[in-house]
């Protein structure tokens, strides 16, 4: 029988840039390359015209900035999940953008949180969420963690006691910071305080080593019977040596550093959740470096809050073991399909399939 109406065309699905021509895994590409691979925009707009396809940075750019504001609801999710956590790991970072009208750069920052309970045999995923902020403030972490209340663990940075004295919150250091206060005394040659010091925190990490992937409990109990009586004397010797030098002298600083926070330095060996430093999320700190060191600086402000939110899903994926542009590419076209509030846990990276290479690596950074 012969159609009266003429011929029907079914509507096109929904796509991130309506009418455009990018499909979901073409935009996600994008965002891998720039953020995964660290390859800046300008630079994928040239390997795009050695192809013959002419893509300006401006164009890249708007479909980054979309892809962003498209992704917003699940980076908030996935720090709001952070945020129930038992115990997380922070540090900061700067992130220079431009300055309209100045003619330079500004210096914003990406604040990382980040959780990896896998060393104590914790159930909950990997994760790390990045917050672009325009200063380095106490009030900045503040806002962020709201309505956390666990351990926090961190470097030596003043504005995480504000937080923790606001918020209730505990805070664990880093001897990895310890550390390198007596490295370059040692390296030289011209400190045995300064060796001892190092050769007692080796010590210490041989112990961690050993305990590495045990329960909570096994490594509380094991650092309690072994760490303990190290650290009780690591702290005699360092308060002695203190009184036998110069108090301007930067050995002196050093020790002071230590002392200061002995604290929270030795909150690990009560609570086996918690590891010895913050390296964990100095790890998740380098891609924001190299992104930082080839693209030279974020356009704006709001490129800085695109840079977070992109960052925090790849990076995320990466410590589940999840291919980031399948990832991106699958919840672009989810969100444009209109998927409901109610679900949004089913787009954070830990409820995608793993890719079994990635998860090893993964495991091993």
């Amino acid at each position: 029988r012969a159609c009266t109406d003429g011929v029907v065309q079914a509507p096109a699905p929904a796509r991130l840039i309506e009418g455009g021509l990018p499909t979901d895994a073409l935009v996600a590409h994008v965002l891998v390359s720039k953020y995964a691979d660290h390859c800046p925009l300008y630079r994928q707009s040239q390997i795009f015209a050695r192809q013959g396809v002419m893509l300006d940075r401006s164009t890249l750019a708007d479909w980054v900035g979309r892809a962003a504001q498209l992704l917003r609801p699940v980076h908030e999710r996935l720090l709001a999940k952070l945020r129930g956590s038992g115990k997380l790991f922070a540090d900061e970072t700067t992130a220079p953008v431009l300055d309209p009208g100045r003619g330079r750069t500004k210096t914003g920052q990406l604040w990382a949180y980040a959780r990896d309970d896998r060393p104590w045999g914790g159930t909950d995923p990997p994760a790390v969420a990045y917050v672009y902020a325009a200063d380095r403030k106490a009030e900045r972490p503040i806002a962020h963690l709201a309505g956390f209340g666990g351990v926090l663990q961190v470097d030596g940075y003043a504005g995480y006691r504000v937080f923790a004295e606001r918020q209730g919150v505990r805070l664990a250091f880093c001897w990895a910071h310890v550390r390198r206060q007596f490295v370059d005394f040692a390296a030289k040659g011209a400190s045995p305080v300064a060796s001892e010091v190092l050769a007692r925190i080796a010590a210490l990490y041989r112990i961690e080593s050993e305990i590495a992937g045990q329960s909570a409990e096994v490594r509380r109990r094991a650092r309690e019977a072994r760490s303990r009586p190290l650290l009780v004397a690591l702290e005699r010797f360092l308060r002695d040596k203190l009184a036998l030098i110069s108090q301007k002298s930067t050995l002196a600083e050093a020790i002071r550093y230590a002392t200061s926070r002995w604290t929270g330095l030795t909150l690990f060996v009560e609570d086996g959740r918690i590891e010895m430093d913050s390296n964990t999320v100095e790890r998740s700190i380098r891609p924001l470096a190299l992104n930082r060191k080839n693209a030279l600086f974020a356009g704006s402000d709001r490129g800085g809050e695109h840079w977070a939110v992109i960052a925090s899903l790849v990076e995320t994926c990466k410590l589940n073991g999840v291919g980031p542009q399948g990832y991106l590419a699958d919840v672009i076209a989810r969100i444009v399909d209109g998927i409901p509030q109610s679900r949004i846990d089913d787009l954070l990276p830990w409820a995608y399939p793993t890719i079994p290479g990635l998860k090893a690596t993964a495991r091993a950074a």
